[in-house]
């Protein structure tokens, strides 16, 4: 009996770990789109507790708060305004809900035919690049559109290059599991550094009470911003593919088999609308976390429970909160500089992978077209309906890619 006692204990310390290693983007994504990190955290633990349901506790996987969403959430908070970007983003989840039943239905061949490498690498391209101008304007000591000086530039700068220098030097030097943290590593640098330059006062985490209830948001439903969030979600359904994919390789099992990836898809959305019910950022799978069971060898899935079980119990430290959302913007900014450009090279990844030829006209036109659109900010439509960024961008990648024929021998192949 006591074997189980210390066995659950370990059980529990590596779900701690876990958590710590999702945590940096886990909380950066909501400061960033002006969420409450406390709320993320909460929505986080829920969304794998759904998930790890859904699934029926097979895969070791943790959700988090999803980093393609940011530009989309930044534009329909301006907007419309939280609660109408939570439909959205409600209606993002169901999305996914959605593409699990048809993969019920007709197996999961369609996704290959109608996203395919062509189609999804320039989509995840435009998701990073998109964002460049944010993560320098907040690494510059800006307002992430770059409106206000929210820091001293020079300031700004010796912060964000600290944090995103700190960043750099434990991914690509730390050994064991501190290789996995490099964003906390930034995070911590930055945070430290602004507070002896002076550019961070903690007040507010003095004044907050220790324990408090997170501040919820209910979603309200706007036809227009449900529109513009619905193709969203096309880049985290197939990144979410790669994901089930990633960890199958890591523990050597076929998830796309059993529990399936219509189960996957499914626990996926059922998170990500979950999340918005209460506020939160849509959850995608952690790849971070990914890499942490890859390193600790740990493939029980009870572990991503117990990290779900502390995400939500710190969700409830209001003075962690407090901490959390007094994070200066330059720090952010840092570690988003290399963040946004490894979200753009998963894109590129995606095509040299699959050894797309970019020399094929058909290929080269999907490509460009999708790039320039997205990176450009192309807008179609009007005041009551336009699509724009990723949503149109992914919309004219896949409109592009059914309507341009296939070269010859790879339509004999195909068939």
């Amino acid at each position: 009996m006591e074997g189980v006692h210390t066995h659950g204990w370990r059980t529990a310390l590596a779900g701690s770990q876990m958590l710590f290693v999702a945590f940096g983007a886990l909380v950066l994504m909501p400061l960033i789109t002006g969420m409450d990190p406390s709320v993320a955290l909460f929505t986080a633990g829920i969304g794998t507790l759904l998930f790890q349901f859904t699934t029926r506790r097979q895969i070791p996987i943790f959700l988090a708060s999803s980093f393609a969403f940011i530009a989309p959430i930044l534009y329909s908070n301006q907007t419309w305004g939280l609660p109408a970007t939570l439909g959205g983003l409600l209606a993002a989840g169901l999305v996914y809900i959605l593409l699990s039943l048809v993969i019920r239905w007709r197996g999961p061949g369609f996704i290959q035919r109608l996203l395919p490498p062509v189609v999804v690498g320039p989509v995840i391209m435009v998701i990073g690049l998109g964002l460049a101008s944010v993560a320098v304007n907040m690494a510059m000591g800006k307002a992430g559109d770059g409106s206000a000086q929210l820091v001293d530039s020079n300031l700004a700068l010796i912060i964000s290059m600290s944090a995103l220098v700190t960043t750099i030097v434990v991914a690509v030097f730390a050994k064991g599991i501190f290789r996995l943290v490099p964003i906390l590593a930034g995070v911590l640098v930055g945070y430290s550094l602004s507070w002896l330059l002076g550019v961070v006062s903690f007040d507010a985490v003095g004044a907050a009470p220790w324990l408090a209830i997170p501040q919820f948001v209910t979603p309200e439903f706007k036809l227009a911003a449900v529109l513009f969030m619905i193709p969203v979600a096309i880049a985290p359904a197939i990144e979410h593919i790669g994901d089930v994919l990633a960890i199958g390789g890591v523990t050597g099992k076929d998830y796309l088999k059993k529990p399936g990836l219509q189960n996957t898809l499914l626990g996926d959305g059922i998170a990500t609308s979950a999340a918005a019910l209460f506020g939160g950022p849509p959850n995608t799978t952690y790849s971070e976390v990914t890499g942490a069971v890859m390193l600790t060898r740990n493939f029980n899935p009870n572990v991503m429970i117990w990290a779900a079980v502390f995400a939500i119990a710190l969700a409830f430290v209001d003075k962690f909160g407090a901490v959390l959302l007094g994070m200066p913007v330059p720090v952010m900014g840092g570690i988003l500089c290399l963040l946004f450009g490894s979200i753009a090279v998963v894109g590129m990844n995606t095509l040299i992978r699959h050894q797309i030829d970019l020399s094929q006209a058909r290929n080269l036109c999907i490509v460009s077209v999708t790039l320039v659109f997205g990176i450009g900010g192309m807008v179609i439509g009007n005041d009551s309906f336009s699509l724009q960024g990723i949503s149109l961008c992914g919309v004219v990648a896949i409109v592009l890619n059914l309507l341009l024929p296939q070269p010859r021998e790879q339509a004999s192949l195909a068939e």
